[in-house]
C-alpha cells in the first residue's frame, strides 16, 4: 500500500440506511450514559445516537443504522473514518512505541518536517514546531505564552464570534460570554474587536473591512485605545463556531499591516480551518496573508488521535529549555498518523476536490435560497459551509435549524450547527466525501430544508 486506497473505496456501501432512529440499543447507551456520564455531555443532546463504526465520509450505529456523515467529529476526521494508509502506520507504531514525551523519534521528526513542507507562505522553511497538550485549546494557549515571551507584553486582540478553547487564556480571546461567564475573571487584558460579518452587520464588504480594521487599529494606536502593553493579535482566518465566516477582502491583510507597524505577532487560529477544510492546506491561503504564529489540532491527529501544535517563524524561537511542556507532545502515534493524513491528502489530490465539491454543495445550497427566503445566505471555503437560516421577519432562527437537524439525522444524514444564535447549518465533511454521497446528502438536506420550512410558513 503506496497511498491507500481511492475515496471510494473508503465508503459504506449502503450509507445513508436508517430505520427509526435513535434504536433500541443507542436509546440504552444513551440513558446509561446519562446516568453515569457528566452533565456536561453536549453532542447527544441534539443527535441522540451511540456509533459503533465508521469507514470514510460514512459511519454506523449500535443498531447498524448508516448515516452520511457531514461534520467528521467536528473537522476532525479530514481523511475520513478509519482511512488504512493511515490505520497501517497507527498500527505499526502502536506494537512498538506509543509515548516519548519530548525525545526525538523519527515519528515526531517527520511530522515536524512534513508541517514545514506545508506551511504557508515564508513560515516554510523558516518555522519551528512545538507540541504540548492534545488539544486545541493547547496549541492556543503554547501561542498566547510565546507572544507574551517574545513581546513582553500582557494585552491580547482578539475578535467577536470568536472560539478558541475551553482552557483559561483560550477561553479569554474567546468571544462567547455565556460560554465562559462562570469562569471569570480570565486573563486581564484582552480586547475583542469586531470581525468582518457583512451579512449579519448589514455593510457592504468593504465598510465591514474597513469598520474592523479601524476598531483594531484604534486599540493599538489611539492614545486611548485601553490596550496599554499589547502582546499580539489572534484571528481565525475563517470563524467555525461564529458561524463559518469568510471574511472579505483585505481583512487579514489589514491585520497583517497593523501588527507589522505595531511589532506584536500575528496569531492564525486554524485548528478548524486548517489542514485542507477549506481546499487549501491553510485557510490563510486564500487571502495570500502568512502569520507568525499558527495554530493546529483537530485533523493533524490523522484519524481521531489526540495531538495539538504551535507552528511559528524561526525569529520567534526564543524561549528556553522547559518553557513550554506538556505531557501528550510525545505522542508517537498521533504524530505517525498525522503524516500519512497529510500524504493521504497530497497523493489523492484531496485539497482539488475539497475545492470542487465545496462549490457544488454551496450552488445546491444557493439554489434552494434563490426560492426560500429562510436561507438567507450560504458562505465558506472548499469543504467549510454554512448556511445561515433566517425567520419571516428576516431575524436568526436556531429552531428551525435544530428542526433541519433532526429531519436529517432522521434520514441518515449528520450535521451540524454554528453562529451567535445557533441558526447557521455548519457542513464539515470528511475530504474524502464522494460526489455520489454528496449528491445524496444534499438531496436529504434540501429536502429538509424545504419540509422544515414550509411546516413552519403553515405554522
Amino acid at each position: 500500500m503506496t497511498a491507500g486506497p481511492p475515496i471510494a473505496e473508503l465508503q459504506y456501501d449502503d450509507a445513508p440506511n436508517v430505520d427509526s432512529v435513535p434504536g433500541p440499543n443507542s436509546r440504552a447507551l444513551l440513558k446509561k450514559q446519562r446516568e453515569i456520564d457528566s452533565s456536561a455531555v453536549a453532542y447527544p443532546e441534539d443527535i441522540p445516537v451511540a456509533f459503533e463504526e465508521g469507514k470514510g465520509a460514512t459511519v454506523r450505529d449500535v443498531d447498524g443504522n448508516t448515516y452520511i456523515d457531514m461534520f467528521a467529529g467536528i473537522g476532525v476526521l479530514n481523511v475520513g473514518h478509519a482511512n488504512p494508509y493511515v490505520l497501517e502506520a497507527v498500527h505499526e507504531q502502536a506494537d512498538k512505541l506509543v509515548h516519548t514525551v519530548d525525545f526525538p523519534s523519527e515519528a515526531r521528526l517527520e511530522l515536524i518536517e512534513k508541517l514545514g513542507e506545508i506551511a504557508p507562505g515564508n513560515l516554510s522553511g523558516n518555522s519551528k514546531v512545538v507540541f504540548g497538550g492534545p488539544t486545541g485549546s493547547d496549541a492556543v494557549e503554547a501561542s498566547i505564552k510565546l507572544a507574551k515571551y517574545n513581546t513582553k507584553g500582557t494585552g491580547l486582540v482578539a475578535f467577536r464570534g470568536a472560539y478558541h478553547g475551553a482552557t483559561s487564556g483560550a477561553m479569554s480571546i474567546t468571544g462567547n460570554k455565556k460560554f465562559k461567564g462562570n469562569y471569570t475573571p480570565l486573563l486581564p487584558d484582552v480586547v475583542h474587536a469586531p470581525y468582518p460579518n457583512p451579512f449579519e452587520q448589514n455593510k457592504s464588504p468593504q465598510e465591514a473591512v474597513d469598520h474592523a480594521l479601524e476598531e483594531v487599529q484604534a486599540i493599538f494606536e489611539d492614545p486611548y485605545g485601553g490596550l496599554a502593553n499589547p502582546a499580539g493579535i489572534f484571528v481565525e482566518p475563517i470563524q467555525g463556531e461564529g458561524g463559518v465566516v469568510a471574511p472579505p477582502e483585505g481583512f487579514l491583510k489589514g491585520l497583517r499591516d497593523i501588527a507589522d507597524d505595531n511589532e506584536v505577532p500575528l496569531v492564525f487560529d486554524e485548528i478548524q480551518s486548517g489542514l485542507g477544510r477549506s481546499g487549501r492546506w491553510w485557510a490563510s491561503e486564500w487571502y495570500d496573508v502568512t502569520p507568525d504564529v499558527m495554530t493546529s489540532a483537530k485533523a493533524l491527529g490523522g484519524t481521531g488521535f489526540p495531538l495539538s501544535a504551535t507552528i511559528y517563524h524561526d525569529d520567534l524561537d526564543t524561549w528556553g529549555s522547559g518553557d513550554h511542556a506538556g505531557t501528550y507532545r510525545g505522542h508517537v502515534v498521533a504524530m505517525r498518523a498525522g503524516t500519512r493524513a497529510i500524504e493521504y491528502i497530497q497523493e489523492h489530490d484531496l485539497l482539488a476536490h475539497a475545492r470542487d465539491l465545496g462549490e457544488y454543495i454551496r450552488a445546491r445550497l444557493r439554489d434552494v435560497g434563490e426560492s426560500n427566503p429562510h436561507i438567507a445566505e450560504v458562505r465558506g471555503k472548499g469543504l467549510f459551509i454554512g448556511a445561515v437560516l433566517v425567520d419571516e421577519q428576516g431575524h436568526p432562527d436556531g429552531e428551525m435549524a435544530d428542526a433541519i437537524q433532526d429531519y436529517c439525522f432522521e434520514h441518515g444524514v449528520l450535521i451540524w450547527k454554528a453562529g451567535r444564535h445557533g441558526n447557521v447549518l455548519r457542513l464539515l465533511p470528511p475530504l474524502v466525501l464522494t460526489e455520489e454521497l454528496a449528491e445524496t446528502a444534499l438531496d436529504i438536506i434540501v429536502d429538509a430544508i424545504e419540509s422544515v420550512t414550509t411546516e413552519t410558513q403553515r405554522v
